[in-house]
């Protein structure tokens, strides 16, 4: 069976998207809410409208024939603006109001970006949220390959270690921890979580720690629920719900996942541990 590694590639824009993606790095290192908010919008505005950002006067008075059309556009104008949106983790009770208000602005670039025809740009893509997960996560190593429509909670409870990629589409919820280890893949439209709500009172939240790795695979659509420990090397099939911890090896699959095979790569003598069924 052949292997295929990824090509390198190189856009005649190389040279321009490399120096976004460097002026945008050296606006967001200054940590102030404020200034990256401005940050964002001045670029989401060009992004979007393709021409900069002008400050608007808000007690400008519009006729009553063109006042519906002229207040949507100022609604599209000011929502560029992190200051003006609103995303869900900040109505959490659980957020951190002073850590979190640094990485918003972060978020909202990220989300708003990913919408953008820029944000299926793979070759830029990959850059560009890796330069933003600089800022906004705990911890992100060497070659991390992110792909677009990928979501965070909090950001500052996500560590992703070296030679991990993260497919289209994944939530990762970091309202507990969320470590994904050295090598690890998340497929696409994976979903996985650090919080548990109350079976009789669904505001009743329970943070925990959730791991993924070394070298394990969260394959398509699955699910690794809070405080799931998925070992080195073990494999959540697709469609597959890991509600117990997934132990080195294993491949486990279905709803509730369990195992249905140990990887022949196992080391000699290597028994089952840990209950995954």
């Amino acid at each position: 069976m052949p292997r295929y590694d990824y090509r390198d590639l190189h856009p005649k824009a190389e040279k321009t998207f490399l120096s976004w993606i460097e002026y945008l790095d050296n606006q967001f290192s200054n940590p102030d809410p404020n200034h990256r908010s401005e940050v964002v919008r001045d670029a989401l505005h060009q992004i979007y409208l393709g021409r900069p950002y002008v400050q608007e006067d808000e007690n400008e008075q519009y006729d009553n024939a063109s006042v519906t059309s002229q207040l949507s556009g100022r609604a599209l104008v000011h929502s560029f603006d992190p200051r003006n949106a609103s995303l869900e983790p900040e109505f959490y009770g659980d957020v951190d109001p002073a850590r979190y208000a640094p990485r918003k602005p972060l978020i909202w670039f990220w989300m708003m970006y990913d919408r953008s025809p820029l944000g299926l740009n793979h070759w830029l893509g990959y850059r560009m949220r890796y330069m933003i997960a600089r800022h906004l996560l705990k911890h992100i190593g060497k070659n991390v390959k992110l792909f677009h429509g990928i979501e965070v909670s909090f950001g500052y409870n996500l560590t992703i270690e070296d030679d991990c990629t993260i497919h289209k589409y994944v939530l990762l919820d970091d309202r507990g921890e969320l470590i994904i280890h050295q090598g690890s893949s998340v497929s696409d439209f994976a979903n996985i979580y650090s919080h548990a709500h109350d079976l009789n009172d669904g505001m009743i939240i329970t943070n925990h720690k959730t791991e993924i790795g070394p070298k394990a695979r969260i394959t398509y659509h699955a699910t690794v629920l809070s405080g799931v420990t998925v070992s080195e090397h073990g494999i959540v099939g697709a469609m597959g719900v890991a509600s117990k911890d997934v132990p080195a090896y294993n491949v486990v699959a279905g709803i509730p996942a369990k195992t249905v095979k140990v990887k022949s790569i196992a080391p000699a003598g290597f028994k089952t541990t840990g209950n995954a069924e």
